[in-house]
């Protein structure tokens, strides 16, 4: 009988340590699909965020980013002359925010990196000549900090104007 307790005592405590273990493993917080990256009409980053099981508490957020970004010279006919003049650059950044969650659920858009990198080395254009953005592109990685979840790695681009 005292075996039989005392292996009935063991299970129990099994069960307890199991079931503790799993509850504390996971908050239950998880990305949709939908949360998703796109470039503003300023070359700008801005997030989609669709995360649930998040509960009510606010959640804090942090996003890695990086971009590359093209500028070219254009004339006042709206042509790309052929020359050298065109520069790519790239830079990196972080931003921390914070989302209050709607019945455990946060649905937000939030713009990033304010607008892309600058132009390297001082690049100008001639006079006569305009600078544009032709293109940028991103590579983000978001973080739930509240709840140690991430998103899989959001990617956007965007081009304004293609050199010939």
């Amino acid at each position: 009988m005292r075996k039989l307790l005392g292996a009935l005592a063991a299970i129990a405590c099994a069960s307890v340590t199991f079931w503790t273990a799993a509850a504390s493993a996971t908050s239950g917080a998880h990305f949709f699909k939908d949360t998703s990256a796109t470039v503003t009409d300023n070359g700008a980053l801005s997030i989609f965020i669709d995360e649930a099981g998040v509960g009510q508490q606010t959640d804090d957020f942090t996003l890695d980013w990086t971009a590359t970004a093209d500028y070219g010279c254009i004339n006042g006919g709206g042509n790309h002359p052929r020359a050298a003049n065109k520069s790519t650059t790239s830079t990196s950044g972080s931003s921390s925010f914070s989302e209050s969650p709607i019945n455990g659920r946060v649905r937000a858009t939030v713009t990033a990196g304010g607008t892309p990198p600058a132009p390297s080395n001082g690049f100008t254009c001639p006079g006569g000549q305009r600078l544009v953005l032709a293109d940028v592109s991103y590579s983000a990685t978001l973080t739930d900090t509240t709840n140690g979840d991430s998103a899989p790695t959001l990617t956007a681009s965007r081009t304004f104007f293609t050199f010939t």
